[in-house]
C-alpha cells in the first residue's frame, strides 16, 4: 500500500475512533433539571408516581448478593440497566447545600418507582473523600421522579454520594463524586481504635474480635453513657442500628443492619462480610432519647486464613518500612 494510502486508512480509523467515543460521552453526561414540586419521603402511595413497594426487612451483611468474584457496591455509577445521573457535579460551599439528582434505565429514562428498603425508598450517603463528614440522608422525590436534598457542604474537598435504593425488588449501590470549590486539606485516615465518642457523654466500644476477610464476621458495639450501658436502644430504621463500612482509597461500601428484633439494649450485633483484607472506616448510627448518634472507628481487616491473603501491613514490613 502506497504512503498515501497509508495515511488516508489511519485517518479514516481515527475518526471511528472519535466518533464512538463522542456516542460514548453522550450517554454518559449528567443532566440539568430544576423542575418544582416535591413529596415528602413517608408519602409512599399518593405520590403520582410508580408503585412503591415494602419489601420484608431481613438481616445484611454487606455480602455481595451477585455471588464471587462480582464488583463491590458503590464502585460505580451505574449498574445492571440503572445510572445515577446528578443535576450538578460541583457545588459551592454551605451548610444547607442542594443537592439533586435522577435514578434512569437503559432508556434514559427517570425511574420513579422505588421499592422501600429500612423504612424508605431512598437513602443517600454523603462523606468526603479523606472520611470526614460523614451523612445519612433521605431525599424527597420530586414530581418528574428525581430526588431533591439539603446536605451539609460547608467543608471544601471531594465528596463521594452514594445511593441507596431498590426497585424491581433489586438493591443497588451507585455512586459518583461531587466537588466543593475551596481550598482542601485532606486529613489522614484516622488510627485503628476500639472506643469512639458518640458525643454528650455516649461512648462507643467495638467489642467483638478480629476481623476477616472472605465470610461473615462479626461485629459488636457497646453503647454505654456515664460508664452505664444502655439497656434499651430505640429502633433506627426499623433496627437498632444502623452500618456504612467504607474500605480505605476506593470507599467500596457496605451498608448493614444489626440481628435480632429492634428495641433491645446494647451491644448492637452485625455480620459484616468484608470483601477484601485492608482497613475500612466504620459508621455506626444509633438512637437514643430520640435522637440519632454516628460513631466512627477505623477497623483492620485480616486476610481470610482459608484463601492465604496478605495480612494488612505485611507488604510494607517486607519492604523495609517503605
Amino acid at each position: 500500500m502506497s504512503a498515501p494510502a497509508r495515511i488516508a486508512s489511519f485517518a479514516a480509523l481515527l475518526v471511528a475512533i472519535f466518533a464512538a467515543a463522542a456516542v460514548a460521552g453522550a450517554r454518559l453526561d449528567p443532566t440539568v433539571d430544576d423542575n418544582g414540586g416535591a413529596h415528602e419521603e413517608g408519602d409512599l402511595q399518593m405520590n403520582g408516581h410508580g408503585a412503591t413497594t415494602t419489601r420484608p426487612q431481613q438481616p445484611t451483611t454487606g455480602a455481595d448478593p451477585r455471588g464471587a468474584g462480582a464488583a463491590v457496591p458503590g464502585l460505580a455509577v451505574a449498574e445492571g440497566g440503572y445510572r445515577l445521573v446528578p443535576e450538578r457535579t460541583a457545588l459551592e460551599p454551605g451548610p444547607s447545600a442542594r443537592y439533586g439528582f435522577r435514578i434512569v434505565d437503559e432508556g434514559g429514562e427517570t425511574v420513579d418507582a422505588f421499592d422501600v428498603e429500612h423504612e424508605r425508598r431512598m437513602h443517600l450517603i454523603v462523606v468526603r473523600r479523606d472520611f470526614a463528614g460523614f451523612q445519612h440522608l433521605h431525599p424527597r422525590q420530586l414530581d418528574d421522579g428525581s430526588w431533591a436534598v439539603e446536605a451539609d457542604l460547608s467543608a471544601a474537598g471531594v465528596y463521594r454520594v452514594f445511593a441507596d435504593f431498590a426497585t424491581a425488588d433489586r438493591s443497588l449501590t451507585l455512586a459518583t463524586d461531587l466537588f466543593v470549590a475551596g481550598r482542601f486539606d485532606p486529613q489522614p485516615l484516622p488510627a485503628v481504635a476500639e472506643t469512639a465518642d458518640a458525643g454528650d457523654g455516649y461512648r462507643v466500644s467495638l467489642e467483638s474480635g478480629p476481623a476477616r476477610s472472605g465470610a461473615a464476621t462479626p461485629v459488636e458495639f457497646a453503647v454505654r453513657r456515664g460508664g452505664r450501658e444502655l439497656d434499651s436502644i430505640e429502633p433506627y430504621l426499623g433496627a437498632d442500628g444502623h452500618l456504612v463500612a467504607l474500605r480505605e482509597h476506593d470507599q467500596a461500601f457496605l451498608h448493614t443492619h444489626p440481628e435480632g428484633e429492634a428495641g433491645g439494649p446494647s451491644p448492637i450485633s452485625f455480620q459484616v462480610a468484608y470483601p477484601t483484607p485492608g482497613r475500612y472506616r466504620l459508621f455506626l448510627q444509633f438512637r437514643h432519647r430520640g435522637e440519632v448518634r454516628t460513631a466512627a472507628f477505623t477497623q483492620e481487616v485480616r486476610g481470610s486464613r482459608a484463601s492465604g491473603a496478605t495480612e494488612p501491613g505485611a507488604q510494607e514490613h517486607s519492604d523495609g518500612g517503605h
